[in-house]
């Protein structure tokens, strides 16, 4: 199996698969699929990554970049937070091809569970700012693709 200069295997139909599982599955990078699905807004700022992953920036900022180039991934300025020191305004959330991927490989199935994960965290206060702060919109077909309907919980019983 030869592999190109992308580092995807040319190896017939099952390339794209292989090298799609590849990318979702490794540890890092599966983290941040996971946080960023449990963000209320599927929106999360580098200092938020880092807290809820528990990795390093450099880590994080070198595997957003392998998402970000896979297309996955991008980079959203929210402008009127730029250059206010307390407020980020560089957030990263999924696209198009990212839900569609995410969908193909089940992962939108999760959530449910990775919304109650991150709500169920504590949070530092900067955290909380950051995670209260303004940022901008998700593409329509992104934020589509992400809804869910959130159980309602009566007493010992949860009902979708």
């Amino acid at each position: 199996m030869s592999e190109t200069d992308t580092g995807t295997a040319d190896a017939g139909p099952f390339a794209e698969q292989q090298r799609l599982f590849k990318l979702l599955s490794q540890d890092t990078r599966h983290l941040i699929i996971q946080e960023l699905l449990g963000h209320p807004a599927h929106l999360m700022s580098l200092a938020e990554l880092e807290y809820m992953t528990g990795k390093s920036q450099a880590a994080i900022k070198d595997q957003l970049e392998t998402l970000i180039h896979a297309g996955l991934l991008a980079r959203y300025t929210y402008e009127p937070s730029e250059g206010k020191r307390d407020l980020p305004s560089q957030f990263y959330g999924f696209t198009e091809r990212g839900v569609e991927v995410l969908h193909d490989y089940k992962y939108l199935r999760g959530l449910p569970v990775a919304r109650a994960l991150y709500e169920n965290t504590r949070k530092t206060e900067k955290i909380e700012r950051h995670e209260s702060a303004p940022r901008p919109e998700l593409p329509d077909a992104v934020a589509e693709a992400l809804e869910f309907d959130e159980p309602v919980n009566y007493g010992e019983r949860l009902v979708s």
